[in-house]
């Protein structure tokens, strides 16, 4: 659905994504999203036929938002160096607002609610590793780095710049370090490892 910023839809849109950050999936009612938005319920069934259907238009509208985000911060140029890359990726994921974080907490919630329903988190995991896979692939063809299995190190880089921004930002689990000190260290473990 393409959502006009000055029409009723976006307006409701707007306010049913406050109410599931503030309150969840499961308190989000029609006559809170109502109240909200400014306008009645009737407007939000004509206009979205039913609450689920309402829900699922937002986490589309917003997830979609959030994967171009995350799109451009992973695009790489054939170029870029792979240190650059990987520092780069942290610092702008580190950079993207709580608000931008608001999807990934309502797809946990639904995670939890509805274990079967990983679609959200999903679509965010697999955009990340091919994007990562893809560079790491290329470095290997040029032979910036040794020939080393392109996914898994996908997935490791992954946990460690992906998983640690959700920590801070999701969880609000502050490593008490520098972004910069944190993105220096996580590339000298991964340079030259742990060995003394």
């Amino acid at each position: 659905m393409n959502i006009d910023s000055t029409t009723t839809e976006e307006k409701i849109i707007n306010a049913t994504f406050r109410i599931l950050q503030k309150e969840g999936i499961e308190k989000a009612t029609t006559k809170k999203i109502a109240a909200e938005s400014g306008v009645n319920e009737i407007t939000i069934f004509r206009k979205f036929q039913n609450k689920k259907n309402l829900i699922e238009t937002v986490k589309e509208h917003h997830m979609q938002i959030f994967l171009d985000k995350i799109e451009e911060i992973f695009e790489f140029d054939e170029d870029e160096e792979i240190d650059a890359y990987l520092k780069n990726n942290f610092n702008e994921l580190s950079q993207l607002s709580d608000e931008d974080f608001s999807i990934m907490k309502i797809a946990m919630e639904e995670v939890r609610e509805i274990p079967e329903r990983k679609l959200i988190l999903s679509r965010i995991t697999d955009l990340i590793l091919g994007k990562l896979e893809e560079f790491f692939k290329l470095q290997i063809e040029k032979g910036k780095i040794r020939d080393v299995n392109p996914r898994i190190l996908a997935i490791m880089c992954f946990s460690i710049t992906f998983q640690s921004v959700v920590l801070w930002k999701v969880y609000n689990k502050d490593p008490n370090v520098e972004e910069n000190e944190y993105s220096d260290e996580f590339l000298n473990i991964l340079f030259n490892g742990i060995n003394p």
